[in-house]
């Protein structure tokens, strides 16, 4: 099993001392790391991360003060808490020199053992306090990135479920309740500006036809496939929604001119009737279906969006009459 006691390194070159330590130092709470020279020291924090160092100043080859500069350069071990071994506390210029090298205190030889423990009980004490507190940090972190992905996810459901009480299933186009509210935004736009635009109603010629001679199925993948084409052809200013079944409804902004209008809606039957390709249960079919669209002219005399709408309506049925494949124009909204 893993010790996860916190490490404390033991820096000595006199193996008495070593052995001295370890047994004072035995039961203290930390897992015993011991170097012999500043060399080894060295390599043993960049492989470690230690509570606390206790480190024998006078060495060959290297000394203490080095040993806690060269630390002090790195930036990941510069934190590292270091205690000084010296027979020279007494020593004002050493003790000076220890701090600048980065001791936090010094202990004197001979050790006094009770100052020894209890000095490094505190530094333990403290490194297990600040892990502690990392620990509750990183948690805290982690909690709170569940959080925001849980409100996240929550705002994403909210919108998916606005979307959809608002928009058709099965095209994604506005529904007939987002149409009425974009239809009375359009009046109360036109009623302030003082410009005028035009609703369309639009049905699907021989779509029956193809429900009864293919199958629902078909029928769906020919109603996303027109809600395609006419999202396609539409500006960005004006709204397409699908009304239900194979009814649709425009609202052209923007509309004033009624050549041009009736050039557009025309454009649109004319893309409309062209052939649908549709995968079917025993290979492709290719349905072919026409629309008809009744045109009506919002004007500020117009008593209201239902009236407007029935105006548009008349003109949809007498394009039915008149023979499918069609737009019409309501005269009257015209005038």
């Amino acid at each position: 099993m893993n010790d996860t006691r916190p490490k404390l390194l033991i820096v000595d070159d006199t193996h008495a001392n070593l052995v001295a330590m370890r047994h004072l130092l035995g039961d203290c709470g930390a897992e015993l790391v011991e170097a012999t020279s500043g060399n080894e020291a060295l390599a043993l924090c960049l492989e470690h991360a230690f509570a606390l160092i206790l480190l024998d100043v006078n060495m060959p080859d290297m000394d203490g003060f080095e040993v806690a500069t060269l630390l002090g350069e790195v930036e990941q071990l510069r934190d590292t808490p270091i205690i000084f071994v010296t027979a020279a506390y007494a020593d004002d210029l050493n003790r000076l020199k220890g701090y600048r090298s980065g001791a936090v205190d010094y202990i004197a030889k001979p050790i006094n053992d009770t100052i020894l423990l209890s000095k490094v009980r505190v530094f333990l004490d403290l490194y297990n306090a600040r892990m502690q507190l990392q620990q509750a940090m990183g948690e805290l972190s982690e909690r709170n990135l569940q959080l925001q992905e849980e409100i996240a996810e929550r705002q994403r459901i909210e919108i998916q479920v606005r979307h959809q009480a608002t928009h058709d299933m099965l095209t994604g186009l506005p529904n007939r309740a987002l149409f009425h509210d974009r239809l009375r935004d359009a009046i109360a736009q036109a009623t302030a500006l003082g410009h005028g635009f035009a609703l369309a109603m639009l049905d699907i010629d021989g779509f029956k036809a193809v429900n009864d001679t293919h199958g629902h199925p078909v029928g769906d993948t020919l109603l996303k496939a027109i809600g395609g084409r006419l999202r396609g052809h539409v500006r960005a200013g004006d709204t397409l929604a699908r009304l239900g079944g194979d009814e649709f409804a425009l609202i052209l902004e923007d509309a004033t001119e009624l050549p041009l209008l009736l050039q557009r809606c025309q454009e649109l039957c004319d893309m409309l009737a062209l052939p649908y390709p549709l995968p079917g249960p025993s290979g492709e079919v290719v349905a072919r279906v026409s629309a008809s669209i009744g045109i009506a002219v919002w004007r500020p005399e117009t008593p209201s969006d239902e009236a407007l709408i029935q105006a548009a309506d008349r003109a949809l049925y007498e394009a039915k009459r008149a023979g499918k494949n069609r737009c019409l124009l309501d005269m009257a909204s015209a005038a």
